[in-house]
């Protein structure tokens, strides 16, 4: 008995260190993370560094449509709504009046961005009444119709988007007076930063603080509001949620991370260029590809969203750069296996094994293997 006594306490004590440690070191992990990213541009090619701004794209977007879809249990179909939203918003407050042709108001392209991000979150409010009603397969069906309603603002209002034969350019982002293209002579470590090195730390900078603050929304009160709202509304309502609220705010929430991914598409393209049909840049096949981002990184998994942008946005990329160098996938014409298709697949059969084998995604697998580690240590 006297043994045991002795024992326990030391045990109670001796339990804490090993969660501390394990944050100690995933905090670790994603500062070495971030310094290998910053430290890319110095040793890759602008090519390269381009199909990774892509990802961070996708990245963005996810995040905040696993926020939606994962974390307060409603579907959306909307994604390249809002991107067409926020790439338009952007463009249009920081471009300028071409002779009427399109409207411009010359803002400061900060101010536009941040506008820009604003004005999807109030498009995302306005769509509430509507998010608020609906739920499941129901809300999917009607976020999609955005979709159609997008296709048409983008053809129809020319002044604004360019028209889908011309588009229109972006201003050229600049922070405090520092241009991201490739005007003026900047180098970093004896290696000059050109345009695509400039605009890898913008995405980087504007992926961090979309991971720092869907962090901060899911480990807080809001957060547990949304999961209450997605497990059960009734009990939710009866300690003291608004379902309403919450529904309304977080669809406003992954609308203003959409836009910030569309207003990165336009600086990323160097054109607000609208599609002609609904399979495009803001079609229906980009919102499924944002909805597999989410799906096979984990659903309400922030991190998980990062690694299904990787596949479904970089995979592309990565398959394009190299089918130029080893000559793979370079087919063209109906049924060649170009690198987008090549791609799709890859991606699609992931979502199937997820959905068969790991519907936790990638995350769940990554949180697998983390306990068994801990129980190996301990």
């Amino acid at each position: 008995m006297s043994d045991l006594a002795t024992r326990t306490p030391a045990t109670a004590v001796a339990a804490p260190p090993p969660r501390k440690s394990s944050r100690l070191l995933r905090i670790a992990a994603w500062l070495v993370l971030l310094a290998v990213l910053l430290a890319l541009p110095l040793y890759v090619d602008a090519s390269w560094l381009k199909a990774g701004q892509y990802a961070m794209i996708g990245a963005v977007g996810a995040v905040g449509l696993t926020l939606l879809v994962g974390q307060a249990g409603q579907l959306s179909l909307a994604a390249a709504f809002f991107l067409l939203a926020g790439g338009t918003a952007y463009t249009v407050l920081s471009g300028t009046d071409e002779g009427g042709r399109v409207i411009g108001f010359g803002i400061d392209p900060l101010l536009s961005l941040l506008a820009a991000v604003v004005v999807c979150a109030l498009l995302g409010l306005a769509f509430a009444p509507v998010s608020g009603r609906l739920r499941g397969i129901y809300l999917g069906v009607a976020s999609l119709s955005l979709v159609f309603l997008g296709l048409y603002f983008g053809q129809s209002a020319s002044r604004l988007t360019g028209g889908t034969s011309t588009g229109r350019s972006p201003a050229r982002f600049s922070l405090f007076g520092f241009p991201f293209d490739n005007s003026g002579q900047v180098e970093l470590f004896g290696v000059p930063l050109r345009q695509a090195e400039r605009t890898w730390y913008l995405f980087l900078a504007l992926t961090v603080i979309a991971l720092v603050l869907a962090w901060g929304a899911v480990k807080g009160r809001i957060g547990r509001a949304w999961r209450a709202v997605r497990d059960n509304e009734a009990a939710a309502a009866v300690m003291g949620v608004s379902v309403a609220r919450a529904k309304a705010g977080v669809f406003a929430v992954s609308s203003a991370y959409a836009g910030l991914a569309g207003a990165m598409t336009v600086l990323w393209f160097d054109i607000l260029k609208p599609d002609e049909n609904e399979f495009g840049t803001y079609g229906i096949n980009v919102s499924i590809a944002y909805l597999a981002m989410v799906i096979i990184g984990g659903l309400g998994s922030v991190g998980g969203a990062l690694v299904g942008a990787l596949i479904v946005n970089g995979l592309p990329q990565i398959l394009s750069l190299y089918s130029t160098q080893l000559g793979l996938f370079s087919g063209s014409g109906q049924g060649a296996f170009t690198p987008i298709l090549v791609s799709t697949f890859v991606y699609g059969a992931a979502i199937i094994l997820v959905v068969l084998f790991e519907p936790g995604g990638l995350a769940a697998i990554g949180r697998r293997i983390t306990q068994r580690r801990k129980g190996i240590s301990r």
